[in-house]
């Protein structure tokens, strides 16, 4: 009999105010030989880590293609530390701009790239163009999708990935202060209606004015959990156990029953 997978998790609460982006590599390159000892096998950053998210024009010139020398600094760094890293940028492709994601492996090469599907009210919508579309990538024999801060927040969003097979979904955010509820009851909630895990890597501190509510989260499939931060930067790690997923989705099978719903 094959065994389930297990993951063990690290979420990094990063200091919003970080100032550019290579203070924000250094701040990653201080905390690494720690999540490396403590046996992580995925960082989970906040999103736009690479280059901060209140950040106006800035962004322009921040922005870089996929591949660009983000990229190649995130796979040294994954390669030296045998950790995969899971972070958010600012990305250019032809006239566009993307807030995406990459998640790169331990051996340097890319396990997913993704860009936000929804982009919320406000300064986004002056500077970004919807991505489209959701993978589910496997790592560690865990299948896994990526879904960015605002996107998680549509039930319909979670439902795909986790419907397509997602055990993991992880979620980088930028959640301001004056939005306790999603980080608390909304993004549990998700975890529990699907069976999954859920990972939500928050920003601390003050970016430009904007106050970052911080409390990332790790959430079981039952909805508990399994690690919450709190209003400083810091680490926090989960050992994650697909036998969960497993026993969560058949006590509650959401995902199967949806199809029994007539709703005229």
């Amino acid at each position: 009999m094959s065994q389930t997978p297990t993951l063990r998790l690290a979420v990094a609460q990063a200091h919003a105010g970080l100032p550019t982006p290579a203070a924000r590599f250094e701040w990653l390159n201080s905390i690494l030989p720690e999540i490396a000892q403590e046996g992580a096998e995925l960082l989970l950053l906040p999103e736009l880590f690479a280059c901060g998210y209140n950040i106006g024009d800035a962004l322009h010139s921040c922005a870089e293609s996929e591949q660009g020398p983000t990229f190649w600094a995130m796979a040294e760094l994954a390669q030296r530390f045998g950790v995969a890293l899971h972070y958010g940028f600012a990305e250019r492709a032809e006239d566009a701009l993307y807030n995406a994601t990459l998640c790169i492996s331990p051996q340097g090469t890319v396990l997913s790239h993704q860009r936000k599907l929804i982009l919320p009210p406000g300064f986004e919508r002056d500077y970004f163009t919807p991505g489209q579309g959701c993978d589910v990538f496997q790592y560690r024999g865990v299948n896994i999708a990526t879904l960015i801060c605002y996107d998680a927040e549509f039930p319909e969003a979670v439902r795909h990935v986790a419907a397509r097979g997602a055990q993991l979904i992880l979620v980088p955010t930028a959640l301001g202060a004056d939005w306790p509820w999603v980080a608390h009851q909304m993004i549990p909630t998700r975890a529990y209606e699907n069976g999954v895990y859920l990972a939500y890597a928050n920003s601390v501190g003050v970016e430009n004015g904007m106050v970052f509510l911080g409390h990332s989260v790790i959430c079981a499939p039952g909805g508990i959990e399994a690690a919450r931060a709190g209003a400083e930067p810091e680490v926090i790690y989960a050992n994650l156990d697909m036998a969960w997923v497993d026993k969560a989705q058949a006590r509650l099978p959401y995902l199967q029953d949806r199809h029994r719903l007539f709703l005229g």
